[in-house]
């Protein structure tokens, strides 16, 4: 089931498995997409790795993650564009920009509680029954409950990875994430994004290891090595070509790095 608005707005809501899979490798510009797993064994390949996801687990990507050999059991999809909801603009009311979309880090992924099952069940039917109405205010109300499932996404992620600290604390982090995603093809440098947040190195430093996080050098890093992946994946980019893309002085400094 799709939505298409007026002005590009773009919303997919679909029960995927086997050969049917609604949306799930549709090319849709600025779109951003969740997938929970409804069995076991799943199998998809993402930036050239291989991963597996069992029943219940909930998945996050973005339209930079390269998606190849599925295999779903069965899994519901919610895919949106920018034009439909705009997490960067609405992030105090969601809070998952750098978080669930555009973290520097691994992707996004994390097992419902069985608490939760029930709520976000809900959810999901109300989506569905939601999409097939047809009045004024159906983008409204489209738009109010995907805020509503990346909420309790949000919410579920944090319990898992044990995000428990202080709201301003979190938000820092989530903030240096997504300025990596804007920029890290021409600063690498912890001072770039320290001066960005109005915030020293050193204070970068600290606080990430308070929260017993990854020094924020290696989140540049790893943004980087994940680009090279993505590039070397294409046919007919050479490694040269890559090194340059990326910043790197020579092939021999490309091939320390990676």
């Amino acid at each position: 089931m799709i939505y298409r608005g007026t002005t590009d707005e773009y919303l997919a809501i679909a029960e995927i498995k086997g050969q049917n899979l609604s949306g799930l490798l549709e090319p849709v510009p600025n779109a951003l997409m969740v997938l929970w797993f409804t069995e076991n064994d799943n199998s998809l390949e993402i930036d050239g790795s291989r991963f597996c996801f069992q029943k219940n687990e909930i998945i996050c990507l973005t339209e930079f993650h390269q998606v190849n050999k599925v295999e779903i059991k069965g899994a519901r999809l919610i895919k949106f564009n920018r034009a439909f909801y705009c997490i960067y603009n609405h992030d105090s009311e969601v809070g998952c920009k750098g978080l669930l979309f555009f973290g520097a880090q691994r992707i996004p992924q994390f097992k419902l509680p069985n608490e939760e099952l029930d709520v976000f069940t809900t959810v999901f039917h109300m989506f569905k029954l939601e999409i097939d109405r047809k009045d004024l205010l159906q983008l409204e109300m489209l738009q109010m409950m995907l805020k509503r499932f990346l909420i309790l996404c949000a919410r579920v992620y944090k319990a898992m990875n044990k995000l428990d600290q202080p709201a301003a604390d979190i938000d820092l982090v989530r903030e240096y994430n997504y300025l990596i995603e804007q920029h890290f093809m021409e600063k690498h440098l912890v001072s770039d994004y320290a001066e960005m947040l109005h915030r020293s190195p050193k204070t970068l430093s600290n606080q990430f290891r308070k929260m017993n996080l990854k020094s924020p050098l290696q989140y540049i890093k790893d943004r980087r090595m994940l680009e090279a992946r993505r590039r070397l994946l294409r046919k007919g980019t050479s490694i040269q070509e890559v090194a340059y893309e990326l910043g790197f002085e020579d092939v021999q400094s490309f091939s320390r790095f990676f």
